[in-house]
């Protein structure tokens, strides 16, 4: 099979070449979009699930079909390390440039520009030099009294509401796109969820679209109690057989190509239909075949390679993070389990490992930081990773 015109792309963030299973969402934010532009009020979206299920994808696809819609648009990266002052104002700020070709009043968008100055300039501390001042690139004079009180609830509320009311200038929203969402510092996370709260009352149409790992929900409640009825949660899952089937089919059947059932059978018992693992497997089984169609011997033959690349590029690059306390806790998680996708006790991880639950609590609460571990419900544990114990073991 010619590599060249393999369908395939395992990638961060990465398209695939057929977007399948994933139409509930997509249906989802159609609903938001058509709710909004007529004016009736909607709730954010939080989009949760384990790495490699196409969050970020998603994501992506949904910023897409705002885009079309002719709304404004502009993408987060949450990172544990960085407030979000900063990366908020040059999303906001591409937002901004997407309605200023449809408004007629350009006074009014750099009015809108000036809040979004001021709430920018707050990123850096007090005292700081003037060389360590942030420069956000927006190219008007900083307003003052709106958005700029350093508080970051009071001035988030407040540049949304401008932000908010341009797009309905022009007839349409404002879509912003948080991704690792559960990276958010607290401070943060309560200026989100009173934001969006805010515009929710007043119907503004600005909405919030979140992504991250199973245990986002818990994150944003224990910020602000309302969260559960704020947000609109969905669960972003592995593929079924069927969808799985489409996922792999119908990218080799536009490039003229066949592949047998057994083949696409033995690509879902290797991927368990996580979308990344479908990429990665499906790539490695087009090149490894020699003649048209790909079949379960190419798919064997492959798996080792696909396998050594995961375990590089997937999973090592996850498990280098981790101290050597942190790896004997998830390899003890790894080896309860038996390498399946499963939560396990904390209990019973400081039982197998013959220690006390308070010893182990440090190195638990550093993988929870590094988002290697999410908490499933209290009192257990589990990969934020699929087949991340399978790795362990075979390691």
């Amino acid at each position: 099979m010619d590599p060249v015109r393999n369908p395939f792309a395992p990638g961060a963030g990465q398209r695939p070449p057929e977007l399948a299973g994933r139409d509930r969402e997509l249906s989802a934010f159609e609903v938001v979009l058509e709710r909004v532009a007529r004016g009736r009020p909607e709730r954010s979206l939080v989009l949760t699930g384990l790495r490699g299920v196409g969050k970020t994808v998603l994501l992506g696809e949904l910023r897409s079909m705002a885009l079309r819609r002719g709304w404004g648009s502009g993408k987060v990266e949450a990172r544990p390390d960085a407030g979000l002052r900063r990366p908020l104002a040059a999303a906001l700020h591409r937002a901004v440039r997407d309605l200023a070709v449809r408004h007629r009043a350009p006074d009014r968008v750099d009015a809108v520009l000036g809040v979004l100055k001021a709430f920018a300039l707050r990123a850096a501390e007090d005292g700081a030099k003037l060389r360590d001042r942030w420069q956000p690139g927006i190219d008007v004079p900083a307003a003052r009294g709106r958005a700029d009180s350093g508080d970051i609830e009071i001035d988030l509320v407040e540049l949304f509401t401008d932000v908010a009311e341009l797009a309905a200038d022009v007839g349409t929203g404002v879509a912003l796109l948080v991704d690792e969402m559960q990276d958010v510092r607290p401070a943060d996370v309560s200026a989100l969820c009173a934001s969006c709260h805010e515009l929710a009352q007043s119907g503004a149409p600005l909405v919030v679209v979140g992504a991250g790992l199973p245990h986002l929900p818990a994150v944003l409640s224990a910020s602000k109690s309302y969260s559960e009825r704020l947000f609109r949660y969905v669960s972003v899952d592995r593929l079924t057989r069927a969808e799985h089937h489409r996922a792999v089919t119908a990218p080799v059947e536009r490039e003229g190509a066949g592949i047998t059932p057994d083949a696409v059978a033995a690509l879902f018992e290797a991927s368990g239909g996580y979308p990344y693992f479908v990429q990665a497997y499906s790539k490695a089984a087009w090149d490894a075949a020699p003649t048209d169609p790909i079949t379960a011997e190419d798919v064997a033959v492959a798996a080792p390679e696909a396998d050594g690349e995961l375990a590089v590029g997937f999973f090592g690059s996850r498990y280098e993070r981790a101290t050597p306390a942190e790896r004997e806790y998830l390899v003890a998680m790894a080896e309860l389990t038996g390498g399946r996708d499963e939560a396990v006790a904390t209990a019973g991880v400081a039982d197998h490992l013959g220690r006390r639950p308070s010893s182990l609590s440090p190195a638990r609460d550093s993988l929870l930081k590094k988002g290697l571990v999410f908490s499933a419900e209290r009192g257990r544990i589990a990969f934020t990773v699929p087949h991340f114990g399978r790795f362990l073991l075979r390691a």
